[in-house]
């Protein structure tokens, strides 16, 4: 179904500010990362933050200095399976470096099979190494939950461990595996969210490409926890092909295709 030009708009205007524009991939190098702190900053404004692998925040510090964008990284990514002293110590670094926002991969692989101290352990121990004010994100990975019983209570309960560990936001996805962030997941975790206060953030991540399927999200948001809960500091979209897709509504033009996280 189409949508009107002035509905996008608006949707993409709400949107932008809460894109955590970001590059993980494999080939990211600093010639990329040049690149990606450019486009952080846009005519209609700046997004919500990049998102960056640990190695490439020193860089990115200086090419933002004197801008209000946040960098965030990631750590135990994206297979959840480190060390805590290794993902405290990278932790560690990035912040030092310049990171003010930190992505952490729950131990899912842990949880799914029942090992919910260790999983526990992992986000508390980097709650308090962001104590100092950085925000802590913690990815679910909910796509994976699709391959074990009562795959969407262990949503919820993954939901309600890393809220209860300290998490300012959680997370859906990596991007780095088969499912990504869904509308369903989206649901379940929102509605933890709605739960337990309304206090914490949410963030999909992976495969969000347009400005309809931002729109989507909030949609749910809107219904779970009211039209004026979700804003920059309580919602954003891990992406990278949506921010050309949003500046071309804004525009009232047409995006290239884009591929992307």
């Amino acid at each position: 179904m189409s949508v009107d030009a002035d509905t996008r708009r608006q949707a993409a205007a709400r949107a932008l500010p809460m894109v955590d524009l970001t590059d993980l991939s494999d080939t990211c190098d600093a010639v990329a990362i040049e690149t990606l702190c450019t486009r952080a900053q846009t005519p209609h404004g700046n997004v919500g933050a990049i998102c960056i692998w640990p190695g490439f925040v020193s860089q990115a510090a200086a090419l933002l200095d004197g801008t209000t964008i946040p960098i965030a990284t990631v750590v135990n990514f994206p297979g959840g399976g480190d060390t805590e002293d290794a993902v405290r110590a990278l932790t560690e670094q990035a912040l030092a470096d310049g990171a003010r926002e930190i992505d952490l991969v729950m131990p899912y692989r842990a949880f799914a099979a029942g090992r919910t101290a260790e999983a526990a352990s992992m986000v508390r121990t980097i709650r308090s190494t962001t104590s100092g004010g950085a925000l802590l994100k913690v990815i679910l990975e909910t796509g994976e939950f699709r391959k074990v019983q009562h795959g969407h209570e262990r949503i919820r309960e993954a939901s309600r461990l890393a809220i209860g560990e300290g998490a300012d936001f959680i997370k859906t996805s990596t991007g780095k595996v088969t499912v990504n962030a869904t509308l369903q997941a989206a649901r379940l975790m929102l509605g933890v969210i709605a739960e337990t206060g309304g206090t914490v953030g949410f963030k999909p991540a992976g495969g969000i490409k347009t400005t309809e399927d931002t729109a989507d999200y909030l949609s749910i948001a809107d219904t779970l926890l009211g039209s004026d809960w979700a804003n920059p500091n309580r919602f954003r979209f891990g992406a990278s092909g949506v921010l050309d897709d949003l500046l071309a509504a804004l525009d009232g033009t047409t995006a290239a295709k884009t591929h992307g996280y």
